[in-house]
């Protein structure tokens, strides 16, 4: 399925373009654009619809080569582009010389619970990977998160400290962003997420978690409690606003316990993916640390 490509008016071309501009597109096609060498290398193979690439990059990489030719033949087309075409798909200054149209995983609310094995983020068939939090849920809630560079940095942190998902509202930055993608470093293929279809289904979704035992805590700057007080080696979920007005105030009442982040100097908040950070693995260390009370 190998060809070449020498036009920008080619309909491949257009499609991957577009799909790199376009939120609205790739939320109808279910589809989004992977870029660079490593994020390829690390995209799942059932994920990948087609591939776009350069000479140059497949000489310099034998691991590109193969997984190219392996692709191709399942039948993946493989279209072979000049740098020049390349760079005009492009959505980063240097551009690698590969990218890869890939299906958007999809995860259901129950997913972000985690079990020992979950089938999360879903291609064409459900697919069983081991969870790291393979105990008591942890859930990352975010609602209208804006910076790209943000969201992409919660997925990964998020992945390393056993979150077992994450749950977003529709004011939340679109995941498949590009900047978000690359951000993530391919954990968007791991860490099992979803939206809400809408606020009132976000809200009743909040109450859910607590109705099934998972306690919320709002990173809040009036919180309470200090980030390292509660326990949260039974099921919790982590509530963080967005970067520049937080929670708000009706999403903030649903949380079990208000907890804040002491901080010292002049300095009246942090940046919202590094306060996820510091929640996630202090929950993460109570866990590594401790038994939860049930499990005693």
């Amino acid at each position: 399925m190998s060809d070449r490509i020498t036009s920008s008016a080619n309909v491949h071309v257009k499609r991957a373009a577009a799909l790199l501009s376009k939120p609205k597109m790739r939320r109808e096609e279910g589809a989004f654009a992977v870029e660079g060498l490593r994020l390829f290398l690390d995209t799942p193979e059932s994920f990948i619809e087609e591939v776009f690439l350069t000479d140059s990059a497949a000489k310099e990489s034998e691991a590109l080569r193969e997984k190219a030719a392996a692709l191709d033949r399942r039948s993946v087309p493989v279209h072979r582009l000049e740098p020049s075409l390349f760079k005009n798909l492009s959505d980063t200054k240097t551009p690698q010389g590969v990218l890869a149209i890939v299906r958007t995983p999809r995860c259901e609310f129950r997913d972000l619970f985690g079990s020992v094995k979950t089938p999360h983020c879903r291609a064409e068939a459900p697919q069983e990977s081991p969870r790291r939090g393979a105990g008591a849920p942890l859930i990352l809630v975010l609602e209208n998160i804006q910076d790209p560079g943000n969201l992409g940095t919660m997925f990964r942190t998020a992945e390393a400290a056993g979150v077992t998902g994450i749950f977003m509202n529709r004011g939340t930055v679109d995941i498949t962003n590009p900047k978000t993608v690359r951000s993530t470093m391919s954990a968007i293929f791991r860490e099992p997420f979803c939206y809400a279809e809408n606020e009132e289904d976000f809200k009743e979704k909040l109450n859910k978690m607590k109705a099934d035992g998972i306690r919320l805590y709002a990173a809040h700057l009036g919180g309470t409690a200090c980030y390292d007080e509660p326990d949260y080696r039974g099921g919790s979920g982590f509530l963080i606003g967005n970067e520049g007005n937080g929670l708000t105030e009706e999403t903030a009442a649903l949380a079990d316990t208000k907890i804040r982040i002491p901080m010292c100097g002049k300095i009246e908040s942090l940046n919202a993916a590094m306060a996820a950070g510091i929640l996630m693995y202090e929950a993460a260390r109570q866990r590594r640390k401790k038994k939860a009370p049930a499990e005693k």
